[in-house]
């Protein structure tokens, strides 16, 4: 397609760019889908200122010596990939406000101390074999199968055990709740 008549400010009339949309957006988008590694919405925005650009430069969509402006238009937004994929590496990545919502607060050193003498305290009311088993498994990081022949007893055991010294932790130290599920 060649583009026709320009309007007075220089510029090719919307009707046309919608046709150059039609008959040139998919082939470009394919292309720079593949250049932005399957990022549809990046492409998307790339093809958007490929057409921005066939917009502020309507002389090159009329130069006589192209049968089509495909290849204008294909060559201008693989510039503009490349382009956007350099400034994305000469930045460093950005943090999103939802990696910062989920990160965790790390309490200060008195805090952690405090709560590590509540457990200990909480620790020391539950029965023996409820107590070694908690120890086992979740101070000294055994598996359920480790744990089970370390105390001479079945898997099902253990994690019978386990499931109520947490329940009794629960009871013992309600403001961590949250944190023994």
């Amino acid at each position: 397609m060649t583009a026709g008549p320009t309007l007075r400010d220089g510029t090719t009339a919307e009707h046309e760019l919608a046709a150059l949309q039609r008959e040139h957006g998919r082939p470009l988008f394919a292309l720079l889908l593949r250049l932005c590694d399957g990022d549809r919405q990046r492409a998307e925005d790339l093809v958007q200122e490929t057409l921005v650009r066939a917009w502020q430069h309507p002389e090159a969509l009329r130069a006589d010596a192209f049968e089509s402006v495909r290849p204008w238009l294909l060559t201008v937004g693989r510039r503009l990939a490349i382009d956007a994929r350099r400034a994305r590496q000469a930045r460093p990545p950005e943090v999103g406000d939802a990696v910062l919502e989920n990160a965790r607060v790390c309490a200060d050193h008195a805090e952690r101390s405090a709560a590590t003498l509540d457990v200990r305290e909480a620790v020391k009311t539950l029965t023996p074999e409820h107590r070694e088993v908690l120890v086992l498994v979740y101070f000294h990081g055994a598996s359920v199968v480790e744990a089970a022949a370390a105390l001479g007893i079945p898997p099902g055991t253990v994690k019978s055990r386990a499931y109520y010294a947490l329940r009794a932790l629960r009871r013992v130290l309600p403001g961590y709740a949250a944190d023994l599920r």
